[in-house]
């Protein structure tokens, strides 16, 4: 049965993975109001956030929610072992061997270290809901999951895997996730008003047919809807992506946007021209639609905090 998630409430969002040890006063000094941050400095468990961090960030008024994949295993993790991939001596790649998990699929080319996962079976399931509850002791209040478009990596007939699933099946099962982690959060934990925010997919909705998904989730962020890197988006694409995101909205979920287009190599340098001209265009579009916008650096490392005087976070 499907869980109310409860809006997310906020002006202002910043979207910083890569942190550094003071980073978590420096966000707090910010007037940003909604953060997803990792739930470590670096992703590993050595350097994971406290209950004493949350609360400085708590302090300052701040919605905090943790970054975790769903559709993609990162070897960095606490839960991975080096002794399930082997590099293979064609591509320099890394895949799954004898000794690996029957969850883990293939890696993903485009992020070294990022394998697919078979995210409907149950110990990947474990292990997410594992990690679910250290982010839920270190006291943050959602979750950010990414990957959750990996549904339509397992409905491809090339993806080079031993399973190929239909469409709907992929996109049922994915919800399945999203829906038992709601449900381990809020139910089973006590804490009802644990955020659950996927990032992207969201023609995922195509197969909410009861509204399950819709109901469950407390917003959506959402990647280069306007812009891919310095460049418009189609406005094909936009228009596709569009209405999908504006059910979502209407629904009074927010909706997060990010695109990657500050082109500034140095936070402290001078906006202006056609930097500039970009930035204000993505926001522009993006506040028009109603969407709360975040202006990235191109590299998409989200490793430092993007503010930009008189536009970022909100005059």
């Amino acid at each position: 049965m499907a869980t109310t998630g409860q809006p997310l409430v906020g002006a202002d969002w910043l979207y910083q993975l890569q942190l550094k040890k003071d980073s978590i006063r420096a966000i707090a000094s910010t007037s940003f109001d909604l953060v997803t941050i990792d739930y470590s400095q670096d992703g590993s468990q050595q350097t994971a956030y406290t209950r004493e961090d949350l609360d400085v960030l708590h302090a300052s008024g701040k919605t905090v929610l943790a970054y975790l994949s769903i559709g993609e295993a990162e070897d960095y993790r606490y839960y991975f072992k080096d002794r399930w991939v082997t590099k293979d001596p064609k591509t320099g790649l890394k895949q799954p061997d004898k000794d690996a998990p029957a969850w883990l699929g293939r890696t993903n080319p485009q992020w070294r270290g990022n394998y697919k996962v078979k995210y409907w079976n149950a110990e990947w399931q474990s292990i997410v809901l594992g990690y679910v509850d250290r982010i839920l002791n270190a006291g943050f209040d959602g979750v950010y999951l990414d990957i959750v478009d990996g549904f339509e990596y397992w409905s491809q007939q090339n993806n080079g895997e031993s399973v190929t699933l239909s469409r709907r099946k992929a996109a049922n099962r994915m919800i399945s996730l999203v829906e038992t982690i709601a449900q381990h959060t809020r139910i089973d934990k006590g804490q009802s008003s644990f955020h659950i925010v996927p990032q992207n997919a969201e023609t995922i909705l195509k197969y909410d047919r009861d509204g399950s998904y819709l109901k469950t989730i407390s917003g959506i962020g959402v990647e280069d809807v306007f812009y891919d890197e310095t460049h418009r988006q189609p406005q094909s694409e936009v228009n596709y992506r569009l209405p999908w995101l504006q059910q979502i909205r209407d629904a009074g979920k927010p909706v997060l946007s990010v695109d990657y287009v500050d082109t500034n190599g140095n936070s402290n340098l001078v906006y202006e021209g056609k930097n500039l001209e970009r930035i204000n265009l993505f926001r522009d579009l993006a506040i028009a639609q109603d969407f709360i916008p975040y202006v990235a650096k191109r590299d998409r490392e989200l490793n430092e905090i993007v503010t930009i005087p008189g536009i970022q976070p909100n005059p």
